[in-house]
């Protein structure tokens, strides 16, 4: 049987139309990369769009994989401070 190409519907990868998505590899950051964010959250941990930006072409990761790991930064953070 021949098998159909998967199929791109509102930005989503999908196989044979039945929804599944494929997800992308999680990114694994360097100890560079990392260094430099958790240095960079010490200093705010919110980024103005222009920081973003800077801060992932010298990073070399695109400014959603920045947006994603300051978010989930956060997230840890928040859940710590509640703990005590």
């Amino acid at each position: 049987e021949h098998e159909k190409p998967p199929a791109v519907a509102n930005g989503e990868l999908r196989i044979n139309g039945k929804g599944k998505k494929l997800r992308k590899p999680r990114t694994i950051y360097s100890s560079l990369q990392l260094q430099a964010l958790n240095q960079r959250f010490q200093q705010t941990q919110y980024l103005a769009l222009p920081e973003r930006a800077e801060l992932a072409a010298q990073l070399g990761l695109t400014q959603t994989q920045v947006k994603i790991w300051f978010q989930n930064k956060r997230s840890k953070y928040k859940k710590i401070m509640k703990q005590g």
